[in-house]
């Protein structure tokens, strides 16, 4: 698609995409690293919006260690396939997760951030050739 993109549009579009690449990053980031910090709230996050009793304190750790990876080759833009899809599918089924607190929405609205932000990882993965803007793989 580059190709037929004049050069200052390209260049928006990568800025653009950066952007969105850091605001994922910093979320996903977070949350990632609550799982250290915090991992009894990651406990009780699996239990009330997976449906996953019973894991560990070392099982969170685990998770972390492994989203912690993740998180980071997204930001580096490795294997973007992978790591956006990834990053997409994981943010998708937090955000389907909880379908419960959209129906009492005036008493949840902060859970109605998570639209916007599965709707960036959608976009990151669909445009993943064109974010190539501090990236250390220049192609999906």
């Amino acid at each position: 698609m580059s190709e037929a993109l004049p050069n200052e549009i390209r260049s928006r579009l990568q800025w653009s995409l950066l952007s969105l690449r850091l605001g994922v990053f910093l979320v996903m980031f977070v949350w990632t690293l609550d799982k250290f910090v915090n991992p009894g709230h990651s406990i009780r996050i699996f239990e009330h919006f997976y449906s996953i009793p019973g894991m560990g304190e070392t099982m969170a750790y685990v998770l972390g260690a492994l989203q912690l990876i993740l998180v980071f080759a997204f930001l580096a833009g490795v294997k973007k396939r992978i790591t956006y899809g990834l990053i997409f599918l994981l943010h998708g089924g937090s955000t389907l997760s909880a379908v419960s607190q959209y129906m009492d929405a005036f008493n949840n609205l902060l859970f109605f951030a998570a639209w916007p932000m599965w709707a960036a990882c959608f976009a990151l993965y669909m445009l993943r050739t064109e974010d190539t803007k501090f990236t250390l793989a220049k192609l999906a």
